[in-house]
């Protein structure tokens, strides 16, 4: 059990070695990688689908029963009230993992579409992602847009579009040189409970504070940046009829959220949509968030950045483990991969990944941490980076990088071939 608080010896691993970019090049990586794990089949893609919603179908169906057994425990079979309490709630429990889970599935599957890697024919990607993200009020077209752009310069300071880190002179703090640890804990100390509360707020509602504020985001965009205004800067002139065709969707979705809740009550409402819809953004915020965000994982600027540099600057976890992978679609368990090669089908991925270890050997991030270990670790030591360097790595509330660069780090030439 105590494992579960112990960083995993992969990560202990990279702490205690001097960082050095990889050695790799596209061209290698590419030649591993089979050309048949490229080629999509729409009607594998649909059966995933139809299980994603079968899932949810069930899983709600069964949910009815719920209140109905708990009260014929106590009026049928005569068990006490106080047993008919723990046994709904219980249920009740049961079905808001699962049912968030499942969801959040929903939005892995939609994700996958917006990257076309679920058929070739592009209008059929985009009915199963604009159906799914609409369901679980996501902008289908605003955030595959942002996302898009994420992928085209991950982990570069000045470019990428998600989970950018906060620079030194943005928190107004002093100059390295002049810096005091009292100037860090005056802006970074905090008390556990004010961190748990930021910690929860982030994974309940973080997801809804950047698609409305762009918390997070790139700042080169300006305050107020969304992505329901389809003249944001977060989108070119020629996407702005598809961030409307998010909003339609979204408007018609709360519609109908909104007469099926006078029907069936508010209480229901909550119980059998909202919960897991909060639920489902947690498990979108964690994945997302620690795939990008860890105290031994390069940020790189213009003059050291190459888009396989940021491919790989990402970690690859075993989130849900089994549970994960089914319901997931190994988006958490293959995410080097996925970052070099988005067009791949998402059950192609595992196969993806065992090929690119052989060429990027060291230079492949994993980390086997339990996730909510290594969510609260990234959480409270990932604070910001410095002004300069052309790589650099988060440092803590104590002014400190876990990691470092090797010697002659900066001195290798950037590998672009394709």
């Amino acid at each position: 059990m105590f494992s579960l608080f112990r960083d995993g010896p992969e990560y202990k691993k990279r702490m205690a070695t001097p960082f050095t970019p990889t050695k790799a090049t596209l061209s290698e990586v590419h030649s591993v990688v089979p050309k048949h794990l490229h080629e999509k089949h729409t009607g594998k893609a649909m059966l995933y689908v139809m299980r994603d919603v079968i899932c949810a179908v069930v899983v709600y169906k069964l949910g009815w029963f719920i209140d109905p057994a708990a009260r014929s425990l106590v009026q049928d079979y005569g068990f006490s009230t106080t047993v008919g309490t723990i046994a709904k709630w219980s249920l009740w429990a049961l079905y808001w993992h699962w049912q968030g889970v499942i969801l959040a599935g929903w939005w892995c599957m939609a994700h996958e579409a917006g990257h076309g890697s679920l058929s070739q024919h592009s209008w059929i990607n985009h009915i199963i992602g604009y159906s799914l993200h609409t369901f679980i009020l996501v902008p289908y077209y605003a955030w595959r847009s942002t996302h898009h752009a994420h992928h085209k310069a991950t982990m570069s300071v000045e470019r990428d579009e998600n989970f950018v880190p906060r620079t030194r002179k943005d928190y107004g703090l002093p100059p390295e040189s002049s810096a005091h640890v009292s100037d860090y804990h005056d802006i970074f100390e905090e008390t556990p409970i004010y961190t748990l509360a930021r910690m929860l707020f982030m994974q309940a509602l973080g997801w809804q504070f950047y698609l409305f504020t762009n918390a997070m985001g790139s700042p080169m965009h300006p305050p107020g940046s969304n992505h329901f205004q389809p003249s944001s800067s977060l989108f070119k002139p020629h996407e702005r009829n598809g961030i409307i065709a998010s909003n339609i969707g979204l408007t018609f979705m709360s519609c109908v959220l909104y007469m099926w809740t006078k029907e069936v009550g508010l209480a229901n409402f909550g119980k059998f949509y909202f919960v897991p819809y909060i639920l489902a953004n947690h498990w979108i915020v964690m994945l997302t968030y620690l795939h990008h965000s860890d105290p031994t994982i390069a940020h790189y600027r213009n003059k050291q950045w190459s888009f396989l540099r940021g491919a790989v600057s990402t970690v690859d976890r075993p989130l849900l483990g089994w549970a994960g992978r089914f319901f997931l679609h190994n988006v958490s368990h293959d995410h080097v991969a996925h970052h070099l090669f988005s067009s791949i089908p998402f059950y192609n991925q595992p196969y993806v990944t065992e090929a690119i270890k052989k060429v990027l050997k060291e230079d492949y991030n994993y980390d086997s941490t339990n996730t909510f270990r290594a969510l609260y670790r990234t959480f409270t030591q990932c604070c910001f980076i410095e002004d300069d360097g052309d790589i650099v790595f988060y440092k803590n509330k104590h002014g400190q990088a876990s990691r470092v660069l090797a010697a002659g780090a900066l001195d290798n030439e950037i590998k672009k071939n394709i």
